[in-house]
């Protein structure tokens, strides 16, 4: 079992920046794959970013590549998103996932098996 709880989102005009967080616990955290996912009203959940075990390889859907960035802290058991030059159309609930079945940065929603809960990002413009 993973327990993953997600914090950081919130209000922000166009082009302002925020960084999500998401704390995971009970399973070596260091030992799997972790993604971002966001999911906007009437709109099927889509990968953001995801980053391998180590940290040392990442993946970004084309929309926010060169905006955002995914991290890892092994020694925190934590993963963030930083996001910059945020517009509307990012507007969504971001969703931390670990992949226990993979290493590598995988973008599928069916690769992930656990989720949090949820953290809102509202862009206004």
């Amino acid at each position: 079992q993973v327990q993953l709880v997600e914090s950081g989102g919130g209000l922000v005009q166009a082009g302002g920046s925020l960084r999500l967080s998401c704390d995971a616990s009970g399973r070596t955290f260091s030992s799997y794959a972790m993604g971002w996912f966001r999911q906007a009203p009437g709109k099927e959940r889509q990968i953001v970013a995801a980053i391998s075990w180590s940290g040392d390889d990442t993946y970004y859907a084309d929309s926010v590549k060169g905006r955002f960035t995914i991290s890892r802290d092994n020694a925190k058991n934590t993963v963030y998103l930083q996001m910059n030059s945020l517009n509307p159309e990012d507007m969504a609930v971001y969703y931390c996932a670990a992949g226990l079945r993979v290493r590598r940065p995988a973008s599928k929603v069916y690769e992930y098996d656990y989720w949090g809960q949820g953290t809102q990002v509202t862009v206004s413009s």
